[in-house]
């Protein structure tokens, strides 16, 4: 029976990563991205087309996870202090919107359906509600999830995760199912999600930055995946136990760890688990795809789903206007939510357990919802032009990336006076070092540094690599290889490299890389040395200038010819010598 179930995962497995990658690479290169190509997996080789793979509801179940990754690394990224600036698109612009488009969706059902008015609820709120995992990485991939436009986006996805607890309360409260009676009321929910979101901040503060902190100074990188794994989990199962939205709980867990020196390590470690689970969540929501349901009443599963985008386009338009969006930026806002979100299908579920609505409608708006989740990337393809605005002061003044200006990995004595230098020059700068107590002495001076392993291209990429103007190698030794330096080039074309050399064998080693300087980090305070024992033997100034000026000039020629042949012993004349005695 075991091996029977192995086979059979190890024949689903192989026949979806397979097919995802030929459909994601293909529609990848026509520009509609992967969510299409996962989606696309999934529907082919569901139960409702070839019939190669089945389960979607267990596998659904599993890749879930990938959402709660996702909000995870959200909350990376979104310090305490940054999340309180944007309460207002928050609990403003998401409030309203959640509302609005739920309402608008429910009248439309209700007025050419024919549902009764509680079955239009419980189907129109969760079709008020848009895909997180969609929309935030477009948003992640186009570079905007920062700025201004991005931030409105964002502030609504997250309270459209806030308002999952009060859209269960409401189709409980709706419930003609007896049983539903035994579940908790609604305010003792608002109490519990107070309950556990500063249960979660204590835990972050006094047992999970500690255990970070230990794991840092071991040294031990699989520990990092373990512990951050384990922190994602163990919040959204808290969530979980108490009847609540684990991906919000996983949110929670990524804001309270934000501003600790171990977000990047974090980010870098938890991604590739994200990216697989949320690939897998796409492919289990195109296997869900009822085409058997959409066969028998295609106009209707079509209208609907155009009735649903055009309605909460039209409505988060017209919010974004209020709120003084200029209309290419309100157009853009309305196509890129207008489709339903995948919490919908959790909502569905509970209003047939809740009997409100029927398996069959349940089926039939699942397969609405997905329809509209595959209509984004091609709207938002459709409409580019249109939505392309001519530059304005809104958009010159929209912030760049959030990356910095000048990557320093290394914040020895060697690299304090580089970042120091820079800072001097109001230069902003990320500071990376692997030395958990450096880091802690560094954090008493003021001086923010990620603890992480700066030469591994992941957790470059998360550092904000990629939009830096400049990286600075700022590492002890010779860890630095040619192989390194053009691996990063490769995957970061934009900044200009500077290497700190443990000696000339170094520089010799490194005299075909793609960087900018190479800097040997004992030269120039072997100089400056040396020109104090020239003057405490009261060697005139003027001569001190000429035999610095002499080594220099000897130095730079022997390191010339070094680099040109490769051979470390070249140029041995010209070296300083002591004349010998006879």
């Amino acid at each position: 029976m075991e091996e029977h179930t192995q086979s059979f995962l190890l024949h689903d497995g192989a026949l979806l990563l397979g097919t995802a990658l030929v459909f994601v690479l293909v529609f990848r290169r026509l520009g509609l991205g992967a969510t299409l190509g996962y989606l696309m997996t999934g529907a082919v080789l569901g139960p409702y087309a070839l019939r190669l793979v089945g389960d979607a509801e267990s596998k659904l179940g599993i890749a879930e996870l990938g959402i709660t990754l996702l909000l995870f690394i959200v909350g990376l990224e979104l310090a305490p202090h940054r999340l309180w600036r944007m309460r207002h698109e928050i609990f403003g612009l998401g409030l309203l919107q959640v509302a609005a488009c739920g309402l608008a969706v429910t009248g439309v059902i209700f007025a050419f359906t024919g549902f009764s008015l509680t079955a239009s609820l419980a189907l129109g709120l969760p079709l008020g509600l848009s895909s997180t995992a969609q929309v935030l990485p477009m948003l992640q991939s186009a570079g905007r999830l920062h700025t201004p436009f991005g931030e409105r986006a964002f502030g609504i996805l997250l309270f459209q995760d806030l308002s999952i607890i009060p859209l269960i309360t409401i189709i409980a409260a709706m419930s003609r199912n007896p049983a539903a009676a035994e579940g908790p009321p609604g305010w003792l929910l608002v109490i519990y999600t107070l309950a556990a979101i500063v249960g979660l901040v204590a835990a972050g503060r006094f047992l999970i930055r500690p255990l970070f902190r230990l794991i840092g100074n071991l040294g031990e990188r699989e520990m990092f995946v373990f512990a951050g794994l384990f922190t994602v989990i163990v919040s959204a199962a808290a969530m979980e136990l108490l009847g609540l939205s684990t991906a919000l709980g996983a949110f929670i867990a990524g804001v309270m760890l934000a501003d600790t020196p171990y977000r990047h390590e974090l980010e870098a470690d938890v991604e590739p688990f994200r990216t697989i689970l949320l690939g897998l969540f796409f492919m289990s929501v195109g296997m869900m795809v009822n085409l058997d349901a959409v066969a028998q009443q295609p106009l209707y599963v079509f209208t609907m789903a155009l009735a649903v985008i055009t309605t909460k386009a039209l409505v988060i338009f017209l919010i974004g206007k209020a709120f003084g969006m200029e209309w290419r930026g309100a157009l853009a806002l309305g196509l890129l939510l207008s489709q339903g979100g995948e919490f919908g299908f959790v909502l569905f579920a509970q209003a047939q357990e809740a009997l409100l609505i029927r398996p069959e409608a349940g089926s039939i708006f699942t397969a609405v919802v997905t329809l509209s989740m595959v209509s984004t990337p091609f709207l938002m393809m459709a409409t580019r032009r249109m939505r392309e605005a001519p530059i304005t002061k809104e958009t010159r003044d929209e912030p760049q990336p959030d990356g910095s200006n000048a990557l320093i990995v290394g914040y020895g004595r060697f690299g304090q006076t580089v970042a120091q230098m820079l800072i001097a020059a109001e230069i902003e700068v990320t500071l990376i070092d692997t030395d958990v107590e450096m880091i802690d002495i560094a954090d008493g001076f003021g001086a923010k540094v990620y603890f992480g392993d700066g030469t591994r291209i992941d957790l470059l990429r998360q550092a904000g690599a990629a939009d830096a103007e400049l990286i600075a190698f700022c590492i002890d030794g010779d860890q630095i290889t040619e192989a390194f330096l053009h691996a990063v080039h490769q995957a970061f074309p934009r900044p200009q490299i500077l290497v700190r050399a443990f000696d000339r064998r170094t520089m010799v080693a490194l005299k075909d890389t793609p960087v900018r300087k190479i800097v040997r980090e004992v030269m120039e305070s072997a100089v400056v040395m040396a020109r104090a024992a020239l003057d405490a033997l009261d060697v005139s100034l003027q001569d001190i200038d000429r035999a610095e000026a002499a080594y220099r000039s000897r130095d730079k020629e022997r390191l010339t010819l070094q680099i040109q042949t490769g051979d470390i012993t070249a140029a041995r004349d010209r070296i300083f010598t002591q004349p010998s005695r006879s």
